[in-house]
């Protein structure tokens, strides 16, 4: 047994030809992808249903771009503490955390359908801060501890691209859930339906094992999280991760506009946009089975690339048939995007202080959600849709220029204490 307080060390990447067991098994990562489920459609839900019930009670816009907002401020705010506190905690405490704000939220969104004025909206946007807040949490937590445990480069990406289907199908399962209890209940329901769905989240919990990922912050952990940007390649890697984030944005900004500009139906929109999002799952599936072939510096400059040239053809698609091809193309080369971010993330940023690079990566990327909608609006009517697209996507294809191959960590001492079986769920 070992010695209290010694320290386990994370070892390096194995050397060429060499094997490492692992200790992903199915089981571990269906708790994993379940939990961040959870936690993802529970914000993305209310996000759905929070904005409808505004507006039937007679809200207007502002109101409504008020609590979206708030989805993206306030993980804004909390990002870096939380960071911090994923770095030396672990899995199970950040988690249990972020459940008790997505329940929190869920809470607050069904007592606002008891309340009205002043109170009914500042309650909805409790929910949104405490929703958001909850998922990127529980989210910083899920893939750090993924990354820690996975054995060398090919399985990081592997799991990390099975991670990341889980935000698309909860992106699904949150508003699909919503809807449905909305016209069958009404917002009591669909906010009570959300809440229970951070049973998953805790079902996930419980089947992981103690202690996975936990350790003593070290002081460089413990220090400024802005000292990460000096790591070699650390400023290029999130550039790259925001250019792509904007043409996603942009991508689902400009989409309806064009289409209600060519006459396209609500539903045809719809059509466009989803196919989009099944094209995101779709590539994230595959790229486990090809994870062993695959340098992610090499494809995560091929996807910028190619996600520059969609984005130019795009306006000139002059039928949905063709505005669909281009969402499909669109999907498969931003759907790569995240699990080569996420891995390169892991590869770039020290062992300790894997929460902090997580946090700085997802203050940029909503501190973008937040105000990007804004500056999409402004410029869009300043210089057209078609331009939007254009200017997004050269920027991506420029930015192909800034990644850069590195070469792997060196082994570095990490306090990881031995995982204890999971708890008795009974």
């Amino acid at each position: 047994m070992r010695p209290a307080g010694q320290a386990m060390a994370r070892p390096a990447e194995p050397a060429p030809g060499a094997t490492a067991p692992s200790v992903f098994t199915f089981g571990l990562l269906l708790a994993l992808c379940i939990g961040q489920i959870g936690l993802h459609a529970v914000m993305s839900g209310v996000r759905m249903a929070a904005p409808l019930q505004l507006l039937r009670e007679g809200y207007g816009a502002g109101a409504v771009g008020l609590v979206l907002a708030l989805f993206a401020a306030a993980p804004v705010l909390t990002a870096m503490p939380a960071g911090r506190f994923v770095d030396r905690h672990g899995y199970h405490r950040p988690v249990l955390v972020a459940l008790g704000c997505s329940a929190a939220g869920a809470a607050m969104a069904i007592a606002s359908t008891f309340t009205s004025g002043a109170s009914h909206f500042a309650l909805l946007c409790g929910s949104a801060m405490a929703t958001g807040v909850g998922a990127n949490t529980g989210v910083m937590a899920i893939m750090r501890a993924a990354g820690l445990l996975a054995r060398d480069s090919t399985e990081r990406l592997r799991v990390f691209s099975w991670l990341s289907v889980a935000p698309a199908f909860a992106n699904v399962v949150g508003p699909v859930c919503a809807g449905l209890m909305i016209d069958l209940g009404g917002f009591l329901a669909a906010y009570t339906v959300l809440g229970l769905l951070t049973a998953l989240t805790l079902w996930g919990l419980l089947r992981v094992p103690r202690g996975m990922g936990a350790g003593r912050a070290s002081a460089a952990a413990t220090g400024s999280a802005l000292g990460l940007l000096r790591e070699p390649g650390f400023k290029r890697l999130l550039l790259a991760n925001w250019l792509l984030a904007t043409c996603w944005d942009a991508h689902t900004f400009a989409v309806p506009i064009l289409g209600h500009e060519r006459g396209f139906s609500a539903s045809t929109i719809g059509l466009i946009l989803g196919v989009f999002t099944l094209a995101v799952s779709a590539i994230r599936l595959v790229i486990p089975l090809v994870a062993h072939r695959i340098e992610e510096a090499q494809v995560l400059r091929g996807t910028m690339w190619f996600a520059g040239l969609v984005m130019a053809v795009y306006p000139f698609a002059p039928n949905p048939w063709l505005m669909g091809t281009c969402s499909v193309l669109l999907g498969l080369a931003l759907g790569c995007s995240q699990p080569m971010v996420m891995a390169t993330l892991h590869h770039l940023s020290p062992p300790d202080r894997h929460g902090q690079a997580l946090a700085l990566r997802s203050l940029t990327l909503n501190l973008a959600s937040t105000l990007m909608p804004l500056t999409f609006g402004l410029a869009g009517a300043a210089i057209g849709t078609a331009v939007l697209f254009w200017v997004c996507g050269a920027f991506s294809a420029l930015g192909a220029t800034t990644v850069r191959h590195h070469p792997p960590r060196q082994a570095q001492e990490v306090s990881l204490p031995p995982p204890q079986p999971p708890a008795d769920p009974r």
